[in-house]
């Protein structure tokens, strides 16, 4: 099925490289594109038609500009989904964005495989929201005809079931501490506090993202992160170190009242087999769609034995990726919880 997608942007070339870099899927009826100068020219093209759900907009604009685009989208029609296209300098404007409700990001000059990841990223998305409406639609017709006792039934049904999908997959944990927050935690006020941990989680969670990871969750001052599908463990190392150079990349310290602060980050990768589903509490009707297992674990683990700015991974993961990175044998380290010392490599590069 073909998708429709508007691009906003005021460069007058940007129209003629889509279409070049794009011409298999435009020639396949995979994507049809749509163009405007302008945030205001946009919501024209969007009014005229209802069938564009993916907008990439660039956020500085002559007239409306991108930020002032997503406010209006967010309001008109919720269902679309706003991709923002703009320089990696532009950070700030980028948060915002996605505090705004932007569903990701990507950075100038454009990478074009990059770009369509993202894209196809979102069209999913985009077709579950699409299918959770049309559920919506579908029940709500259904109480016209159905007694009360009967869609109660089944929602209760339609809840056990969801509690129960869940699945064997093969996937990569990552998990990143910010080292040594516990002692700013102590000493400082509740606004620098998360105001320093919001910016450090920012730095990673782009990087998670830019490979392909997902967030499973936040934990503190910790981040855990998944990574499934094809090369996923090397997806997994390349993010962590792509976050440790970013990291390290940081030389001015925050001020506190206190003292100065410049945190770095410990990381734990661990690969193999984990429990994927749903896990909650059917009393409260709260689920988390995560993973489990010994994986997760080791992972947590490694992490925790991990020094500032160091990646610990398995052995069975250095067998997987020894051609492809630089490792040195950390040696054998006693886990907590684990019954058998494990045997470690610190990625280098």
């Amino acid at each position: 099925m073909k998708t429709k997608i508007l691009v906003v942007d005021d460069e007058s070339d940007l129209e003629a490289l889509i279409r070049q870099k794009f011409r298999r899927q435009i020639r396949e009826n995979k994507y049809e594109f749509f163009f405007a100068e302008n945030g205001r020219k946009a919501l024209e093209v969007l009014d005229s038609d209802p069938e564009i759900f993916l907008v990439l907009s660039d956020i500085n604009m002559p007239e409306m500009d991108g930020l002032s685009l997503l406010v209006k989208i967010s309001e008109n029609n919720p269902l679309i989904q706003v991709v923002m296209v703009s320089a990696y300098g532009d950070m700030d404007n980028i948060r915002s964005a996605m505090n705004k409700g932007a569903y990701d990001f990507v950075c100038k000059p454009v990478n074009f495989e990059d770009l369509e990841v993202t894209m196809e990223k979102t069209i999913v998305h985009i077709k579950q929201i699409k299918e959770t409406v049309d559920a919506i639609k579908e029940n709500n017709i259904l109480k016209m005809y159905v007694d009360d006792s009967v869609l109660n039934f089944m929602s209760k049904q339609e809840f056990a079931n969801a509690l129960t999908a869940n699945e064997t997959i093969e996937a990569s944990v990552l998990f990143v501490d910010i080292c040594g927050f516990t002692a700013i935690t102590e000493k400082e006020s509740a606004d620098f506090v998360v105001n320093i941990l919001n910016t450090y989680f920012d730095i990673i969670v782009k990087e998670i993202i830019a490979h392909n990871g997902y967030v499973d969750k936040f934990m503190g001052d910790a981040v855990m992160a998944v990574f499934k599908g094809e090369y996923h463990i090397d997806r997994a190392i390349d993010a962590a170190l792509a976050l440790v150079a970013q990291i390290d990349s940081i030389k001015t310290p925050v001020k506190g009242k206190e003292q100065d602060y410049l945190p770095k980050v410990a990381l734990g990768i661990a690969t193999g087999e984990v429990i994927s589903g749903n896990i909650g509490s059917s009393t409260l009707k709260r689920l988390d769609y995560t993973v489990i297992g010994d994986v997760v674990n080791t992972a947590a683990r490694l992490q925790a034995a991990a020094s500032d700015s160091q990646i610990l991974i398995t052995e069975i993961a250095y067998l997987e990726v020894k051609d492809s990175f630089k490792c040195e044998e950390v040696g054998v380290l006693e886990l907590k919880n684990k019954e058998f010392p494990v045997k470690c490599y610190a990625v280098l590069e």
